[in-house]
C-alpha cells in the first residue's frame, strides 16, 4: 500500500498510468464495453465504477491543456433509454481536478470504438451504467507536480 494512492488503483493501472506519455489516452469502459476484443492492453476492474475510479486517478494524472478537450465520451444511439446526468457527473469530478473549464466531447459509437483502438489502455470496469465510457488523454505532468495540489 502507498500513501496518497487510492487503493481502487491496482499495481498494473498505476504501472500504465506511469508509462503513458503526452497525448496517449486511457479509456475506461463501462461494463457492456468490448474492452479485451478491441486490440489494446486491457486492466480488469471488476466491481469498481468509473467514477470512482476518476475520483482515484485525477489527483495523479495531469489532463492535456493543448486540446480542445482531453475528456471524450461515447454518444448514446438515438431511442436507447440511457442515464443522461453520468456526463455531469463526469464533468464534476474532473473540474474538481482540473483547474481550466472543460467540456466533455462526444463520439458516435463506432467512432469511439476506433478510438479505443488506438487508445494505451482499456479500463474495464464493472460498471453497469449504459454509456459510461469515457477516454481521456494525457498531458505533460508539471515540474512541480510533487506540490501540486490539481492540474494546471
Amino acid at each position: 500500500m502507498l500513501i496518497g494512492i487510492s487503493p481502487l488503483i491496482s499495481p498494473e493501472l498505476l504501472k500504465t498510468l506511469s508509462l503513458m506519455g503526452h497525448g496517449d489516452e486511457i479509456v475506461f469502459a463501462d461494463a457492456h464495453f468490448p474492452a479485451a476484443s478491441l486490440g489494446p492492453r486491457c486492466i480488469r476492474a471488476d466491481g469498481l465504477n468509473i467514477k470512482d475510479l476518476l475520483e482515484a486517478i485525477l489527483p495523479l494524472f495531469a489532463l492535456d491543456d493543448f486540446v480542445t478537450s482531453p475528456a471524450t465520451m461515447m454518444d448514446t444511439v438515438e431511442g436507447d433509454n440511457t442515464n443522461h446526468n453520468i456526463e455531469n457527473e463526469y464533468s464534476k469530478i474532473i473540474q474538481r481536478h482540473f483547474t481550466t473549464e472543460l467540456k466533455i466531447e462526444k463520439l458516435e459509437r463506432f467512432n469511439f470504438y476506433e478510438s479505443s483502438r488506438a487508445a494505451f489502455a482499456i479500463i474495464a470496469s464493472g460498471d453497469t451504467e449504459k454509456y459510461a465510457n469515457i477516454i481521456l488523454k494525457k498531458g505533460v505532468t508539471p515540474c512541480n507536480a510533487q506540490n501540486r495540489p490539481r492540474n494546471r
